[in-house]
């Protein structure tokens, strides 16, 4: 009896010294979170294996972006990407609380001097519901502005014909702009914020070379811009369609 007694009081201490399978985060996670007003979609790609994750953010100005250093502890996973923004690469941090089909992130800058709060769902899981009595706000998706895009500009009283050939993904825009020169230039910096779209690129005018950034609203079909030069010297508007 002795024997059977020690044999049990083993096996329970063991399942209670058993540490908590980490939770599965693999599969595909979308969410938003707030920049400046305007709410920004990102996908995440997650894959579990042990209690390390990896795969990749999609939807911020370096996109996609690998997931470093991914790890799962209990309900909890930690993670870091590097972005691009405004020329400058610039660490972020993830720190997430898992539940299921779901995943309310912390994340921001590796100094903390930017931070903002996102909840991602698994793809194909419902939406949570909302407690009662509040309405809950679905993200606007990001402006698709992939497609070629043809206007005119005023300079010194000639109108001159302007065509953007831009590629969407997310947040981020990559493309060329043809009119300003005898090849296409390339668009750098590249991003959608909502219904705003801005990036900047390289132009030579009488044997000079200025950057020229450009701030447009997005609406059906039509991108109007203001745009001009980085030091304020020259400006003019644009709109161009689809």
């Amino acid at each position: 009896m002795r024997a059977v007694l020690a044999s049990l009081g083993l096996v329970l201490a063991l399942s209670v010294a058993r540490p908590a399978s980490a939770a599965d985060v693999s599969g595909t996670w979308k969410g938003a979170f707030d920049f400046n007003g305007n709410s920004v979609p990102l996908v995440l790609n997650l894959k579990l294996a042990g209690a390390d994750v990896t795969g990749t953010v999609e939807g911020l100005p370096t996109t996609p972006a690998e997931i470093h250093d991914g790890k799962v502890e209990g309900d909890s996973v930690t993670f870091w990407v590097n972005s691009d923004y405004q020329g400058q690469t610039y660490k972020l941090a993830y720190k997430g609380k898992i539940s299921p089909d779901r995943i309310d992130f912390e994340f921001g800058t590796e100094d903390g001097s930017w931070g903002t709060t996102m909840t991602v769902t698994r793809d194909g899981a419902a939406t949570p519901a909302a407690s009662p009595g509040s309405t809950p706000a679905a993200a606007p998706a990001a402006a698709d502005v992939t497609g070629v895009w043809k206007g005119n500009f005023d300079m010194n009283g000639t109108a001159l014909p302007i065509t953007f050939n831009l590629k969407s993904a997310g947040a981020a825009v990559t493309g060329t702009a043809e009119g300003m020169g005898a090849a296409p230039i390339e668009i750098h910096d590249g991003k959608l914020s909502g219904d705003l779209l801005t990036f900047w690129l390289n132009a030579d005018y009488q044997g000079q070379t200025y950057q020229l950034n450009y701030k447009g609203k997005v609406t059906p079909g039509q991108i109007d811009f203001d745009f001009g030069t980085a030091d304020g010297g020259w400006s003019a508007n644009l709109s161009v369609k689809k």
